[in-house]
């Protein structure tokens, strides 16, 4: 049993890297602009800049030797001058180049840089003029590649129309390894889980405050929810093609075909606004918690009273139970000892797999009545686009489901001496 748990936690780990590369992939890649996305509209460069130092959004992807800056956007003057409007700066929309007239200055950041960072300007000139302490002349246009501190960079000074048609501004990375990925890494390993945008606390912080409250509702709904279906799919397959069964099936299609928010809105209207049996909103008592555990055992029973009858007539129809019967041994002990037995494995399966989302929450539950937990910060999360929130639960649900693999594995053992762990 050891070796095989050593094993199967050795074999985890390539799919442990996968769900951190695949969360890196989906929260630093897929999306255009984190920090845009994160921060709204009305923002400035500067804000966005602190944004992306702060979450190593403004370093390179993988690896590089340099990263791209808010303080200026690249320009090769197709679309317009961009920051290069000045009294000072002519604007050659044929030619798709701009002219800073002869004993000029200009500065097209859009904000100061940092004296200790260092910075590369690269692009195509001609005339003559400098940037920094870097002299530029030339009477053809020209590539130039200019390494500048961040005093320096913005200090452009024409001598003599000096003129560009494209131009670049990078940051120089002091190893070219650091980078987003390398940031990611590190935060993982030190279980930082970076800073929610909207409640300015830490990530870690929130989910530990949100586990309680999430499980308080979850775990009922689980237990009450599994024994009801067993319960009443052991029924079922007891009275097989009787009234009751038949009863039982067609209540479990009609709650199967009734959307969720159904179950929600009657519920808090005529349960607890109406009728006043149950609290509308809060989360102050186990009595907050009564009418939510009934809603999520209910909308979720069809379908489980479903799955577990089918396991159990499978059972039924094999070899064991009719000698059972033909011993003489009593239908209720066939069904619940030696049927429900041997029906464990996929119950398991269904079981276990179930576990890693208890820890997500309820969405729709805790946010209709106001139980502050996961799911409840998830959807406010995602609603205001707080990326470190949301990519946080991601990956702690993937890693629990993963977890909840190997616990599959180990349970079929203890349920069922036919599976053997090698």
């Amino acid at each position: 049993m050891l070796r095989y748990c050593l094993r199967r936690v050795l074999q985890m780990i390539p799919t442990v890297i996968g769900v951190v590369l695949l969360t890196f992939i989906l929260f630093n890649i897929v999306p255009n602009d984190l920090a845009a996305i994160a921060l709204g509209k009305n923002v400035t460069p500067e804000m966005l800049e602190a944004f992306d130092e702060r979450r190593g959004l403004n370093r390179p992807l993988f690896f590089g030797r340099t990263a791209a800056t808010r303080a200026y956007s690249d320009h090769d003057f197709e679309e317009g001058a961009g920051r290069w409007r000045d009294d000072s700066i002519s604007f050659d929309r044929e030619q798709r180049m701009i002219t800073l007239k002869s004993g000029s200055q200009f500065n097209p950041l859009s904000f100061e840089l940092k004296t200790s960072d260092h910075y590369v300007w690269r692009g195509v000139y001609t005339g003559s003029g400098s940037i920094g302490d870097h002299a530029l002349s030339s009477k053809e246009w020209t590539s130039f590649e200019i390494e500048l501190a961040g005093d320096e960079v913005g200090l452009f000074r024409s001598t003599d129309q000096l003129a560009f048609k494209k131009i670049s501004l990078r940051r120089i990375q002091p190893n070219i390894f650091q980078s987003q990925l390398s940031f990611y890494l590190h935060q993982l390993f030190h279980g930082d889980l970076g800073q929610s945008s909207i409640f300015k606390q830490p990530v870690a912080k929130l989910l530990k405050d949100g586990i309680g409250p999430s499980l308080s509702l979850s775990v009922p709904i689980f237990i009450v929810g599994l024994m009801s279906a067993l319960v009443l799919s052991l029924i079922c397959a007891y009275f097989r093609n009787q009234f009751i069964d038949r009863f039982i099936v067609i209540t479990a299609v009609a709650l199967m075909s009734i959307n969720y928010l159904i179950y929600i809105v009657a519920g808090q209207y005529f349960l607890a606004y109406r009728m006043g049996a149950f609290p509308v909103w809060g989360y102050e008592s186990v009595r907050y918690l009564l009418l939510p555990v009934i809603i999520g055992v209910v909308s979720g029973l069809g379908s489980n009273i479903r799955f577990y009858r089918t396991i159990m007539l499978d059972e039924i129809y094999q070899d064991y139970v009719r000698t059972a019967l033909a011993k003489g041994v009593s239908k209720p002990r066939i069904l619940f000892v030696h049927v429900l037995r041997n029906a464990l494995i996929p119950i398991v399966t269904n079981v276990v797999i179930a576990i890693p989302f208890l820890y997500t929450g309820n969405l729709l539950l805790e946010n209709f009545f106001g139980i502050p937990g996961l799911g409840y910060l998830g959807i406010n999360a995602i609603l205001s686009s707080d990326v470190d929130v949301v990519r946080a639960l991601v990956l702690i649900a993937a890693l629990l489901f993963v977890i909840a693999n190997l616990l599959t594995d180990l349970v079929y053992a203890a349920v069922d001496p036919r599976v053997t762990l090698k």
